[in-house]
C-alpha cells in the first residue's frame, strides 16, 4: 500500500475520528491508488474526474463523532452551521448530501471541503495532498461535537431539549474519552541550546496531541530563547514537528516569520510584555463549549463575540476574551497577553486555549489539562 495512505489511515484511527477498517483513502499521482477495495469505488472514481484534487477520504466517524453527526445532519435543512472559530475561518459550513450520487456530492466539494453523508460518513478532498483532505475530516468532526455540545448546553438551561436529544445526549456522554490526565514530566529548563529548544517544544506539541488537545493540527507553540522566538509552522502538526518550527528574532531582522504559525503576532506580544517565554496554545473541546456559553440574548455583539466581546467573563477564573487570529485592532495579540500575565491561561471565544510558562513547557502542558478539565466537569454541572 502506498505509505501516504498507510499513514493517514492509522492518524484516522490512532486519533478516535475512525474505526479500524473503516477509512477509505484515495490518492492520485501518476495512477489513482486506494487503501482498501470498496464497492462504491465508482462513486469515488467519478469524483477524482470530476474535480481538481489528488486526494480524498471517506470514513464512518468513531462514535461518538459518529452519532453527533448523523444527528446533526439528518436534523439539518442540508446545512450545519457550527459556530467555532477553526469553521468560521476555514470551513464556513459544513454541507450535508441525502443522496450518495457523483453529480450531488461533486457539486457540494466545487464550493465546499467537504460533505457529510448522513448514515454513511464524511467525504473530504485534497488538492495538494493527503494532509488536506485529513486536516478537513478532524475538523468536521471536532466542529460537529462543539455543535452539539454547545446546543444541548442551550436546550437544557432553556427547557428545550425534546425527549430523542436528551437519549442521544446520554448515550454519547457514555463514549466520551476518560478526562485527560498526565502525571510524567516534560524535558526541565533552563535551555542551553536552539536545539534544545527545539526538542523541548517537539516533545510538548507530541504530547498535546495524544491526550487530544488539538483537533487535527490546529494549534500553535513557542519558545523565546536567546531573543529568538521559535514557533511551530502555520500549516504544521503539532505531533510531527521536527524541521517545522521557525526562529524568528524579536528585533524583527528576517523573513523566516512568512511561514511561521498565523498566531506569531500574539505569541510575540506575549513574551515582549509579560515575562513568559513558553507558550502553548491547544483547542481543548470542553473549553471551547464553555467559551460560547453566554446567557446575555440582546447584547449588542451577538453575532460578533468572538471579535469583540465587552463583557468580563470567565469558567472557574480563567478569563475567557475575544480575539482574532492576525494582528488586527480585535487581534489575539490585543486581547490575550493581558489578561494571560496573572492567569494559568486563557480561553478564546470559540477557539480554545493559551498558557504560558517562564522555563519549560511543565506549567503549560499541565495547565491546559486542568483548564479542559475544569471546564468539563463546569459543562456537566451547567447541564443539572
Amino acid at each position: 500500500m502506498n505509505q501516504i495512505l498507510r499513514t493517514y489511515e492509522d492518524k484516522l484511527i490512532k486519533s478516535g475520528l475512525a474505526e479500524a477498517g473503516a477509512p477509505l483513502l484515495g490518492c492520485l499521482d501518476a495512477d489513482l491508488e486506494w487503501n482498501r477495495t470498496d464497492p462504491d469505488f465508482a462513486v469515488f472514481e467519478a469524483i477524482f474526474e470530476r474535480l481538481n484534487i489528488n486526494s480524498l477520504i471517506f470514513s464512518r466517524p468513531a462514535e461518538p463523532y459518529r452519532s453527533i453527526i448523523d444527528y446533526l445532519a439528518e436534523t439539518s435543512n442540508g446545512i450545519i452551521t457550527p459556530q467555532d472559530c477553526e469553521t468560521r475561518m476555514f470551513l464556513h459550513d459544513l454541507p450535508v448530501s441525502f443522496q450518495f450520487l457523483p453529480d450531488e456530492i461533486t457539486s457540494i466539494l466545487k464550493k465546499r471541503k467537504s460533505v457529510i453523508i448522513p448514515g454513511r460518513g464524511i467525504i473530504t478532498c485534497g488538492m495538494v495532498g493527503m494532509e488536506q483532505a485529513y486536516v478537513t475530516y478532524a475538523s468536521v468532526c471536532f466542529a460537529c461535537f462543539i455543535k452539539f455540545f454547545s446546543d444541548f448546553l442551550w436546550d437544557a438551561k432553556k427547557g428545550n431539549a425534546d425527549q430523542r436529544k436528551r437519549k442521544l445526549f446520554d448515550g454519547v456522554v457514555k463514549q466520551l474519552d476518560p478526562p485527560a490526565s498526565f502525571h510524567g514530566s516534560l524535558i526541565k529548563g533552563p535551555f542551553n541550546s536552539a536545539d534544545r529548544v527545539c526538542e523541548a517544544i517537539q516533545e510538548a506539541g507530541r504530547l498535546t496531541v495524544e491526550h487530544r488537545l488539538v483537533d487535527s493540527y490546529f494549534g500553535n507553540i513557542s519558545f523565546c530563547h536567546s531573543r529568538t522566538l521559535y514557533i511551530s509552522q502555520t500549516g504544521s502538526s503539532l505531533d510531527d514537528l521536527k524541521e517545522c518550527i521557525d526562529p524568528c528574532p524579536l528585533d524583527g531582522s528576517s523573513c523566516v516569520p512568512i511561514t511561521a504559525s498565523s498566531e506569531l503576532p500574539a505569541h510575540l506580544k506575549i513574551v515582549q510584555t509579560t515575562g513568559y517565554r513558553a507558550i502553548l496554545h491547544g483547542h481543548p473541546k470542553f473549553s471551547v463549549i464553555l467559551s460560547m456559553d453566554c446567557d446575555i440574548e440582546n447584547c449588542k455583539c451577538r453575532g460578533a463575540c468572538h471579535l469583540k466581546c465587552p463583557h468580563d467573563r470567565s469558567v472557574r477564573g480563567i478569563p475567557i476574551v475575544s480575539g482574532e487570529v492576525g494582528s488586527g485592532p480585535h487581534s489575539l495579540c490585543n486581547t490575550v497577553p493581558g489578561a494571560i500575565r496573572s492567569e494559568p491561561g486563557v480561553i478564546v471565544y470559540g477557539h480554545g486555549v493559551f498558557t504560558a510558562g517562564t522555563t519549560d513547557f511543565n506549567r503549560p502542558f499541565k495547565n491546559l489539562i486542568e483548564i479542559e478539565n475544569n471546564c468539563r466537569e463546569e459543562y456537566f454541572d451547567r447541564i443539572r
